[in-house]
């Protein structure tokens, strides 16, 4: 699954939001002689994304997902 990108139309936020999603995914579940847990290889089966919000202006409303040529035209770290 490739990483999804989002832009905010109400305030230009490229890089800050609250993303709510339920995963399915598969993982190995390694136990230390002690106890504790460490999981290793986790591979994500499905994804839902429920509700994103931009963290700038607070607002899910306007917030727009990119396609993957505008994702690519946009700048890795926004300034705005």
């Amino acid at each position: 699954m490739s990483a999804r990108r989002y832009r905010c139309a109400a305030c230009g936020n490229l890089t800050r939001f609250d993303v709510t999603s339920t995963r399915r995914t598969r993982a190995y579940h390694h136990y230390t002689v002690g106890g504790e847990l460490e999981v290793e290889d986790e591979e994500v089966l499905a994804e839902q994304v429920e509700e994103v919000a931009c963290r700038w202006c607070g607002t899910g409303e306007h917030v727009l997902e990119l396609t993957d040529a505008e994702a690519a035209a946009a700048p890795r770290e926004a300034t705005t």
